[in-house]
C-alpha cells in the first residue's frame, strides 16, 4: 500500500454484465419453477358462469331475493338490518359497527339490473312488481318460492297467482347467461367499476359458489383457509386461524358458536393467542415450557458442546 493507493494485482470486472447474466438466469428460472410448481389459476367465478352451469340453481335464488329468503336479505350489519349480525357472546360487534353498505337484494340485485333493459316483456313484468305493495310482492315471490322448492324445477310448479316473479327469474336468468348481468351489477354499485360487493353477494346465495369450493377443498371445514386451488400447498401460516373451523362446534350452523364463529375467532381467540405470545416471556410456567423440553438443546448442540453450562468456553 503506497498513499492509499493499491498496488498490488488487478482483474478487470464487469459489473453490467455480471448484473445482466444474473437477470437472466434468475428470470429463467422463474418462469420455469412458477410452470412447474406453482397452483392453477383457476378463472374467476362470474354470474354468467353460474348460470350456464347451473341455471335451476341460478333461477331458485333470483327467486329467494324476490321473496327476501336469501342469506344476503337476513344477514344483518353492514347490509342492512335485518338481523343483529355475528357477535361475541354479549358484545353485538356487527350491530355496533352498523349498516355501512346497505343492500336491499331484491332491489339491486334483480329489479335494477332488469330495469335497464328495453324489452316490452320484461318493463312489463318490472312495472308490475314495482307498482304492487310490499305484501303483494312478498304474496307473489313466497308462494312462488314455495311452489318452486316443491316441484325442484320451474317446468314443473303448477299453475297459480305468481305475479310477474316467474317473468322476473327467467329475465334474469337469460340476462346472466349472456353476460349483461355481470356488467350490470357492477356498473350499478358505484361510481367505481371493481366495487364487486353486489356479485360477490348474489353468488354467495346461491349453491354454485359453494359447491365449487367444495370441490377445490377450499371451504371452511377443509381447511381452507390456508389451501390454493386443487391439491396444491396454501398458505400454511394461516393454520391457526383455520383450525377452529375443523372443530364441531364453530363448522356448524344452528348454534352459538357456528353462527358467529367468524368473530369468535379473529375477534376474540386469535388476539388472546397473538396476547399470550407477546407475553410469553412473564407468564410463569409458559416461560418454562422451552426448559422442560430443551429443543434448543438439539438445535444448538454444536454450541454447547464447545461452551460450559455456565457459558464459559471450555479449554481446548
Amino acid at each position: 500500500m503506497n498513499g492509499g493507493h493499491w498496488t498490488g494485482p488487478t482483474r478487470r470486472y464487469d459489473l453490467v454484465k455480471e448484473a445482466s447474466i444474473a437477470l437472466v438466469v434468475v428470470t429463467v428460472a422463474t418462469v420455469v419453477l412458477a410452470v412447474l410448481f406453482s397452483s392453477p389459476d383457476e378463472k374467476a367465478i362470474s354470474l354468467r358462469s353460474w348460470a350456464r352451469n347451473a341455471p335451476d340453481d341460478f333461477y331458485a335464488t333470483v327467486v329467494a331475493e324476490l321473496s327476501g329468503d336469501s342469506g344476503s336479505a337476513g344477514y344483518g350489519p353492514p347490509y342492512n338490518a335485518a338481523s343483529d349480525g355475528q357477535a361475541i357472546g354479549p358484545l353485538t360487534l356487527a350491530k355496533w359497527g352498523g349498516v355501512t353498505i346497505r343492500v336491499d337484494p331484491a332491489q339491486q340485485f334483480v329489479i335494477d339490473p332488469l330495469s335497464t333493459l328495453s324489452d316490452p316483456t320484461v318493463k312489463a313484468a318490472v312495472a308490475r312488481w314495482t307498482g304492487a305493495s310490499d305484501d303483494q310482492r312478498t304474496t307473489w315471490a313466497a308462494d312462488y318460492a314455495k311452489a318452486l322448492g316443491d316441484a325442484g324445477s320451474a317446468t314443473a310448479v303448477p299453475a297459480g297467482d305468481y305475479g310477474p316473479v316467474p317473468a322476473l327469474a327467467t329475465s334474469e336468468l337469460d340476462m346472466a347467461t349472456n353476460g349483461q348481468l355481470d356488467t350490470a351489477l357492477v356498473a350499478g354499485s358505484s361510481f367505481y367499476t371493481s366495487d364487486y360487493t353486489r356479485p360477490l353477494l348474489f353468488l354467495g346465495d346461491g349453491g354454485y359458489l359453494e359447491d365449487t369450493a367444495g370441490t377445490q377443498h377450499l371451504q371452511g371445514g377443509q381447511w381452507g383457509m390456508m389451501n390454493s386451488t386443487g391439491n396444491y400447498p396454501g398458505q400454511a401460516w394461516l393454520w391457526l386461524a383455520t383450525f377452529w373451523y375443523q372443530l364441531p362446534g364453530f363448522n356448524a350452523e344452528g348454534n352459538t358458536l357456528g353462527d358467529n364463529a367468524d368473530a369468535i375467532v379473529f375477534g376474540a381467540i386469535i388476539p388472546i393467542l397473538s396476547l399470550l405470545l407477546l407475553l410469553v416471556p412473564f407468564i410463569p410456567g409458559l416461560r418454562d415450557i422451552p426448559r422442560w423440553i430443551p429443543v434448543h438443546r438439539l438445535i444448538w448442540r454444536r454450541w454447547y458442546d464447545t461452551h460450559a453450562a455456565d457459558g464459559t468456553q471450555r479449554a481446548g
